[in-house]
């Protein structure tokens, strides 16, 4: 809800906080992401992002005639805190809810994190992923989850297109038979 009411710049910033899990000074500021560092090709940043993300992201670069060694965002990463809890304060009182206040800006961060340890399965993959320094901290986020029974949900295809459309699904790609069926799970 709160990126759907979001416009322009911090639309896209909250889509791509979701999506990625980056912190907001790896986004913004002369730390932050560069055009570079975007691959609309593979819909990627630091990690898979959605085709629609994907283009309002082209649409952002083209509009500020960004080049290659440009900062995507240049204001800084207390201003986009700032935004983001203007935006979501408006919301709260726009719905009449609350409980929208309490929502922080890492809160898409920590959903990313639990995201790939659902699809995952493998902590200390997601604490690379992550950039913690502790897999502890990355643990914490297993709770969340109420752990899996073990159980996955598994589908085969021959088709690329099919075999995209599960990735973006947070499927998980695990092998190729000899008959050419790729096959993908993910957690149930």
């Amino acid at each position: 809800m709160l990126i759907s009411s979001a416009k322009g710049e911090l639309s896209i910033k909250l889509s791509i906080s979701h999506q990625t899990g980056l912190r907001p000074i790896e986004m913004t500021g002369e730390k932050g992401l560069r055009v570079k560092d975007t691959h609309p090709d593979q819909n990627t940043i630091t990690a898979r992002i959605t085709k629609e993300l994907t283009a309002r992201l082209q649409t952002h670069i083209t509009n500020h005639n960004l080049k290659a060694d440009d900062v995507l965002f240049t204001e800084k990463p207390r201003e986009y805190g700032k935004h983001f809890r203007e935006l979501r304060n408006r919301l709260a009182t726009k719905s009449s809810d609350p409980t929208i206040r309490t929502i922080r800006l890492y809160d898409l961060r920590h959903a990313y994190c639990t995201k790939q340890l659902r699809r995952t399965q493998n902590a200390e993959t997601v604490r690379i992923i992550m950039g913690h320094k502790k897999l502890d901290t990355t643990q914490k986020y297993r709770h969340l989850l109420g752990i899996q029974n073990g159980e996955w949900i598994v589908e085969g295809t021959t088709d690329k297109t099919r075999a995209k459309e599960l990735l973006e699904a947070d499927f998980t790609y695990q092998l190729t038979t000899p008959d050419g069926t790729m096959l993908f799970r993910k957690p149930n």
